[in-house]
């Protein structure tokens, strides 16, 4: 039974037993209890209220918006990527986004909650978090509407590029009709790389289109081969057999010291002449030197890049002089991730909230960091 319940059942007498605790309409909690003369009794167990929450980003207001309306009681605010150790007085809860949570801020902070904005924990130093006793916790990215959207976003890369729809909007300005001949999805290879949330959910996609699909997967025994049953599955040292005969290779895993630059001069020599290159991952996992060397030599026919090692990415870069089409790092930017994450994170600042064990926590503090009063 709950401390405070305990507690409660004294107050009201020996003669009071404790049946349950449940969860009111408002979220707080109702211990009930039954008194000796057959009448029950009901308490509110109050949460753990006004947590600071800080958004290291202040490119969503939207986001604070709603954190805050499904968060009544508790704070959210916003802060630059760049100025978080300024802004970590009181704070108890933080989402990283962008930013760069090493291991000076987790110590000169007394968070005990790392929540990030959705899958990527790249920017986070979770061996530090541990040791300090600071839960670090992602988003699912399957079911929360982020990964279906990254998919989303990749294909239409996929399709721009093939379709060449940058030439044919030239053609409509120029009023020359029937030109570009484009090439189409059907029959064509894609390799995803990294087959987790993202991979899978863009394989379900690609699937109908007529498709044959590959995929690059850190522990390739362990594939699920059901709905994936005609993939072709490869471990991370059989790149040269994963790429050789596709048309599309599609980045969509995390960046970390096994996958930093793992697209480079020596990796797109084993790539078939004329590939489309898509990156839905992270910046850091290409070379830019190597990919602006592969387009211009035509080895790579055209890239799709919705992240960069460097963002905000220099618009007078040198790759945008070629057959680049850019976004900036907009994949899981949609009206259904912004509302299933920020609803699962909401969920989760109230588990902290109350005592809890955050849900999706990649680490295991052996002594948790109290949270602030």
């Amino acid at each position: 039974m709950d401390r405070y319940a305990k507690q409660q059942s004294s107050q009201f007498g020996q003669g009071c037993t404790f049946l349950v605790v449940r969860q009111s309409s408002r979220g707080d909690a109702l211990a009930t209890y039954a008194r000796d003369d057959g009448a029950t009794i009901s308490s509110t167990i109050p949460q753990r209220c006004n947590v600071r929450v800080l958004l290291c980003n202040e490119s969503y207001p939207q986001a604070v918006e709603r954190l805050n309306a499904l968060l009544p009681g508790h704070q959210v605010s916003s802060c630059r990527p760049d100025s978080v150790g300024e802004n970590l007085a009181g704070i108890d809860v933080i989402i990283p986004s962008v930013a760069k949570i090493d291991a000076e801020l987790i110590e000169k902070g007394a968070f005990g909650f790392i929540q990030q904005l959705g899958v990527g924990l790249d920017s986070v130093d979770i061996g530090a978090a541990t040791k300090c006793g600071v839960y670090v916790a992602k988003v699912p990215g399957a079911g929360s509407g982020n990964a279906e959207s990254v998919a989303e976003l990749a294909i239409m890369f996929m399709l721009v590029l093939s379709r060449r729809l940058f030439q044919a909007r030239e053609n409509i300005a120029k009023g020359v009709f029937f030109r570009p001949g484009g090439k189409s999805l059907l029959g064509k290879t894609v390799c995803i790389v990294g087959f987790g949330d993202i991979g899978t959910e863009l394989a379900k996609r690609l699937l109908p289109f007529g498709i044959t699909i590959k995929a690059v997967k850190r522990r390739p025994a362990v594939a699920d081969h059901g709905e994936f049953a005609n993939v072709g599955i490869y471990g991370a040292d059989q790149l040269a057999d994963a790429f050789s005969d596709a048309d599309f290779i599609i980045l969509a895993l995390p960046e970390t010291p096994e996958t930093a630059s793992m697209i480079n001069r020596r990796t797109i020599e084993m790539m078939k002449q004329g590939v489309f290159l898509i990156n839905v991952g992270r910046g850091g996992l290409i070379d830019d030197e190597a990919l602006l060397e592969g387009l211009r030599s035509g080895q790579i026919a055209g890239c799709g890049l919705d992240v960069f090692r460097n963002e905000p990415m220099d618009p007078n870069d040198p790759l945008f002089k070629e057959n680049v089409v850019a976004t900036p790092h907009i994949g899981g930017n949609t009206d259904a991730s912004f509302l299933g994450v920020t609803a699962a994170i909401a969920d989760n600042v109230k588990r902290f909230a109350s005592g809890q064990k955050p849900l999706h926590v990649v680490n295991a503090p052996a002594r948790p960091r109290a949270r602030i009063s």
